[in-house]
């Protein structure tokens, strides 16, 4: 009998032993690969949200620049809209260290024929935009024309399909690659179109602003500064240029969000790590009080002729064994709890969200079947030392 079957009959013969530690295992690889895919989830999604962001000021209305949810708005593309008049953008034009400039329009819709909630439209003119254009071109998308709409990657509707709001009918050019962020279930289209949707609700009355003339209205201003210019020297010209607006750093506005995100990796990478440790103990124990149980049996096997060096070996490689099928069984549930309910964990997060790209979770799963092999390893090998310092012949005589 070589020693894997040994290996495997001592583990088939200890089935609630076994069984436990095994369980030991698996939970750990659960916590490493969740806990780490959760990090790396949101660590991506606020890139993708840098990314989307591409100026370095905005400008909104004075009113919409106290309200909390104005960063959810903006930056993320949470259903919500407030206007400002449309000839700030000429005014801010003219201003010195302004390089691009380009507006924004949001409007948010009663219902629509892809979903059950409002959804968040958002304009932008083709002409000028530095943000969304990208972001089409990058999706391999088509640029809309009139009443086109470009989609979120997480709205039911696809290219050719039709939409409706507010009783216009509108084409779906494109549908955008996912960002992780309340953006994959907004509708992007340009400012022809969007003015003509604002018209509808108002004419609809379903519009809370229904006094705005919808032909000279804008949401947001977002200026990329000149070469030669910094941020707060433009941020100073804007606000003392323009009257009930009010002009932000992007960064600022992204702070609070990058504080969380840094927040929650902190206390996550904490948790894996108080979770290996308790783990790994508590497998030392099992290892050490399952060898003082079996030291007759390990006693006979060195008397039968085995080495120290082959008893070792014999036990280490059962803890590594045990280690790594529950490596393998808590990755797969794992993989089970986090792929098909990642929105959901988003949704309770509050945070930009895109799991990793497939590479890097195998490179997870790897990581987490290692870590918890290596954790049976070590407890094993612990137990393997202390036997190890036992006189045979004492073991045998305090065994008869």
């Amino acid at each position: 009998m070589n020693l894997l079957q040994i290996i495997l009959k001592n583990i088939k013969n200890r089935p609630v032993r076994s069984v436990g530690l095994i369980s030991l295992a698996s939970m750990l690889s659960l916590a490493v690969l969740f806990g780490t895919i959760i990090v790396f989830a949101l660590d991506r999604g606020f890139t993708s949200l840098e990314s989307r962001l591409g100026a370095d000021i905005m400008v909104v209305p004075y009113e919409a620049a106290t309200k909390s949810s104005l960063e959810n708005i903006v930056l993320q593309g949470n259903a919500g809209y407030f206007y400002m008049n449309g000839d700030v953008v000429d005014q801010i034009e003219a201003l010195p260290g302004v390089g691009k400039i380009t507006a924004q329009y949001y409007l948010a819709s009663v219902s629509a024929s892809c979903c059950s909630i409002p959804v968040q439209i958002i304009g932008y003119d083709p002409e000028t935009d530095f943000v969304i254009t990208p972001w089409i071109t990058h999706s391999n998308g088509t640029a809309p024309g009139y009443m086109d709409v470009v989609v979120g990657n997480d709205l039911n509707a696809f290219v050719g399909d039709k939409m409706t709001f507010y009783g216009q009918e509108v084409r779906v050019a494109a549908k955008l690659d996912k960002t992780g962020t309340a953006y994959d279930t907004a509708v992007f289209t340009t400012h022809d179109t969007i003015k003509t949707l604002i018209e509808a609700s108002l004419s609809k009355k379903l519009n809370e602003y229904s006094n705005i003339n919808a032909g000279n209205v804008v949401s947001c201003v977002l200026i990329k500064t000149a070469d030669g210019y910094n941020v707060d020297e433009v941020l100073h010209f804007v606000n003392k240029a323009t009257k009930k607006t009010k002009a932000v750093r992007t960064r600022e506005m992204i702070s609070g969000i990058a504080n969380s995100l840094s927040g929650i990796s902190k206390i996550t990478f904490i948790l894996i790590i108080l979770a290996w440790m308790i783990t790994l103990l508590i497998m030392v124990a099992a290892f050490v009080v399952m060898t003082n149980e079996r030291k007759k049996e390990f006693a006979i096997i060195r008397i039968a002729g085995a080495s120290e060096k082959k008893l070792t070996r014999m036990i280490l490689l059962e803890g590594l064994f045990m280690g790594l099928c529950g490596g393998i069984i808590g990755a797969a549930a794992g993989l089970i709890i986090v792929l098909p309910f990642n929105g959901f964990m988003a949704q309770i997060l509050g945070l930009p969200f895109l799991l990793p790209n497939a590479a890097r979770v195998l490179l997870v799963i790897a990581g987490a079947i290692i870590l918890t092999a290596a954790a049976g390893a070590f407890a094993s090998g612990f137990a393997a030392y202390r036997i190890s310092k036992y006189d045979i012949g004492t073991i045998i005589r305090s065994e008869v």
